[in-house]
């Protein structure tokens, strides 16, 4: 089976977006299940996993909804405000519900780049260890010094790195970020998502300009490490869902690697 492991849905009248804003006009609007389900019929996408776009344990109440009517929502990853005394339970509390496979804070959005190292933060990090639940590291270059002490420091923690830290593609910065991809690769057993490459790359960018980061992402992790995403709908800023589906297959050209880009490492990160 395809997993297209990183996807969203939003209603803008929920009012909790605060990134959402007017200047996205391509993505300022409602989308839903119907709005994907065409692009995942078009290339025998048979799951996903839906992501939070919001800091609120409102919106992951919400996504959890539409998973469970939603038959091809696979996964759903959420938000716990990590620093309520109470984080723990609300983790344990989330944790029953079925489609619930991981957490993801929004850390590029917070001002203290030390935060995930914060000591009052260790319960839930160490909930997410007990109730077996994958942690989302939405984390830019600068973050992944502090990613790696984060993983030592609780070495069965199940991370996967979101857009592949989101390098600066648009600037051509490569050398200082492949260098702390290649370490995190080799001494934690951390994931990666090949997802929003084209979204960094700059307007009209296409396959040239991502190739040496999608390969790199690949040569340090391979193919049980590496996993396909699409980051629809924020995906359509720079390009077509079926352009990226198309661009990052011909990544990776191996039968074999690509079952498991493509849907198997998916599957065993998250428990699908």
């Amino acid at each position: 089976m395809i997993i297209d492991a990183h996807q969203h849905f939003w209603r803008l009248d929920r009012g909790d977006y605060g990134w959402l804003t007017p200047d996205l006009a391509p993505i300022h609007r409602d989308f839903g299940p119907s709005d994907l389900e065409p692009h995942l019929a078009r290339h025998g996408i048979g799951g996903t996993v839906l992501v939070q776009a919001a800091p609120t344990l409102a919106e992951t109440g919400y996504l959890l909804d539409l998973a469970t009517k939603t038959a091809f929502v696979r996964g759903v990853v959420g938000w716990v405000d990590f620093e309520a005394h109470d984080a723990p339970d609300e983790i344990a509390r989330l944790a029953a519900h079925p489609k619930l496979v991981g957490l993801r804070p929004m850390i590029q959005d917070i001002a203290d780049d030390d935060w995930m190292l914060r000591p009052d933060l260790s319960p839930a990090f160490e909930a997410m260890i007990r109730h077996d639940l994958t942690f989302d590291a939405l984390v830019l270059p600068r973050h992944l010094p502090r990613l790696r002490r984060l993983l030592a420091r609780h070495p069965a923690l199940r991370c996967v790195i979101d857009h592949g830290a989101k390098p600066e593609i648009a600037h051509g910065r490569f050398d200082d970020w492949a260098a702390q991809m290649t370490a995190l690769a080799h001494e934690t057993a951390v994931c990666c998502k090949l997802s929003g490459l084209l979204t960094e790359a700059g307007a009209g960018a296409g396959r040239a300009k991502v190739a040496p980061y999608a390969a790199h992402l690949f040569a340090q992790f391979g193919p049980s490490r590496l996993i396909w995403g699409s980051d629809w709908p924020v995906l359509t800023l720079a390009t077509s869902y079926e352009s990226w589906f198309e661009m990052a297959r011909s990544f990776v050209s191996n039968a074999q690697d690509r079952q498991a880009v493509f849907g198997g490492t998916a599957v065993a990160l998250y428990r699908l």
